[in-house]
């Protein structure tokens, strides 16, 4: 299966994280623009230093800056970049005992940044997206990932139904995260040749034909008043059982 790789506009970082994990990456930063507060940060009076490579503007103030980036949360610091570039989905089927993270139409950039952050620490192989109805990567989701999006491959399925069907071809086992229905997370075996968490939508959870191709539904304990936990803590919870599990296996 391969999947069109899809580019979005060219696009303007905020934020210090978000624009300094950018100058580590593989994207190419095309200009930067920093107030002369922001240059005391180590790492960027050294790009400034080395002008060559990126170029770095200094402003009077921030209302330059927010005018820039389109928002207030700038810290200081945005970047013109690249576009950014989304991985293909059979690439990530590819990796040897992959795990990876299929979001079912989350919306909200703030989710899809947090769940960016916490897959890349937890060392996932990549997180894949629907090419419809989902929070795409702007620089609100770089922000909110702290610019975990520059080093962790995401890649856009025309289908998650179809994409997990194919990853189960592969060999991988897919896990639904189900509220309501759905086994004890711990009480399920991840050390196998590969896992895809699927994790559904703010609202409504998983999609029928997407739950109907996962090989189990999995729910953490809710012991509170509160009925649900954010998609971004639920992700968080599970991907860490799943890494402990694994790296137990393979000890």
């Amino acid at each position: 299966m391969r999947e069109e790789r899809v580019f979005d506009d060219s696009m303007v970082l905020y934020g210090r994280n978000a624009v300094h994990e950018a100058l580590r990456g593989p994207r190419e930063v095309q200009h930067v623009w920093a107030t002369r507060h922001a240059l005391e940060e180590p790492w960027l009076a050294e790009v400034a230093r080395d002008a060559n490579a990126v170029d770095v503007n200094v402003v009077s103030d921030g209302s330059w800056i927010e005018r820039r980036s389109g928002s207030p949360d700038h810290q200081g610091v945005c970047a013109q970049v690249a576009p950014f570039k989304y991985a293909y989905v059979d690439e990530l089927l590819a990796v040897e005992r992959p795990l990876i993270v299929a979001l079912d139409e989350i919306q909200d950039p703030q989710n899809l940044g947090a769940i960016a952050r916490t897959a890349e620490c937890a060392g996932a192989t990549g997180i894949v997206i629907p090419a419809r109805r989902t929070a795409d990567v702007t620089p609100a989701v770089c922000k909110a990932s702290a610019g975990a999006v520059e080093h962790i491959p995401i890649a856009r399925a025309r289908n998650l139904a179809d994409f997990l069907r194919d990853a189960r071809e592969t060999g991988a086992w897919c896990y639904g995260a189900e509220g309501d229905g759905g086994v004890p997370y711990t009480g399920v075996d991840y050390s196998g040749p590969g896992v895809v968490l699927v994790l559904g939508s703010e609202g409504r959870g998983l999609r029928p034909r997407v739950a109907s191709n996962c090989d189990g539904l999995i729910a953490l304990p809710l012991r509170g008043m509160i009925g649900s936990l954010n998609v971004s803590a639920a992700a968080s919870a599970l991907l860490y059982e799943i890494v402990r599990q694994r790296d137990a296996a393979a000890a």
